[in-house]
């Protein structure tokens, strides 16, 4: 319903502003423009799809690690904490060009892209979770002479869960753009590629049939990873209540 008032909307600021194709395009010419390019949705869609998910399992497995090597060893916290500040402080655009030149135009440039974009929530996300166990299971834990191994993976890592599933939700909208910035810099498909290729030659129902496209990834992974980490902790269901 969201999706239909939505080109509704477009459609009505079309008609009501009748701006020029090259603008803003109307639904119907975006839908034409993707029907008559099937190479969008069977090479370039999938270009894309294959770097995002590369690079989200990278970014979450890099992401997850660094979370427990923090909570294995708390004084690294003061050493790699900043390091993850500044690696996201830094700007996307800058790094794209040196990790083409690094990594190539193929998709490994895409896929260390994608994993920049996505490492800092999982990993901040799932840190924190590890930090702000109960208190109480805690100390239950010490007093029954848990070691340092048995807290974490017993006590912490489940009270985590919650927290890790929120990470990697907001980590599976990011991925498809850290892939698309990456195919900005250099690449030979994808749909980062088609726009870029569409814009230059003034096409912007290709531009926004590449756009819906790249929306659509991303709300149908945000999707899969909502229902991926909802039983990991079914615990913690969701109390808000629409009505109130």
């Amino acid at each position: 319903m969201v999706a239909f008032g939505l080109v509704v909307v477009w459609q009505g600021l079309v008609l009501v502003l009748a701006p020029p194709p090259f603008m803003l395009p109307s639904p119907a010419r975006v839908a034409a423009a993707l029907l008559a390019r099937p190479q969008l949705i069977t090479r370039d869609a999938v270009t894309t799809l294959v770097e995002t998910l590369l690079g989200f399992a990278t970014g979450a497995a890099l992401g997850m690690a660094l979370a427990l090597v923090l909570a294995f060893f708390p004084p690294t916290r003061r050493v790699l904490l900043p390091v993850m500040v500044v690696s996201q402080a830094l700007p996307v655009f800058a790094l794209a060009p040196l990790l083409v030149l690094w990594f190539g135009f193929g998709l490994g440039s895409k896929i260390v892209m994608a994993t920049i974009a996505i490492f800092f929530p999982i990993a901040s996300a799932f840190h924190d979770g590890l930090s702000r166990t109960d208190r109480g299971l805690v100390d239950l834990a010490r007093l029954h002479r848990a070691n340092r191994l048995q807290e974490v993976l017993l006590i912490r890592v489940p009270a985590a869960l919650p927290a890790l599933g929120s990470g990697l939700r907001v980590a599976a909208v990011y991925a498809p753009v850290g892939a698309l910035i990456g195919e900005w810099v250099g690449a030979s498909s994808g749909l980062g590629y088609a726009m870029l290729q569409a814009n230059g030659r003034s096409q912007t129902d290709v531009v926004f049939a590449a756009l819906l496209l790249l929306a659509a990834m991303a709300v149908l992974l945000r999707a899969a990873v909502d229902a991926a980490t909802r039983p990991l902790a079914p615990w913690a269901a969701e109390t808000l209540d629409l009505r109130d």
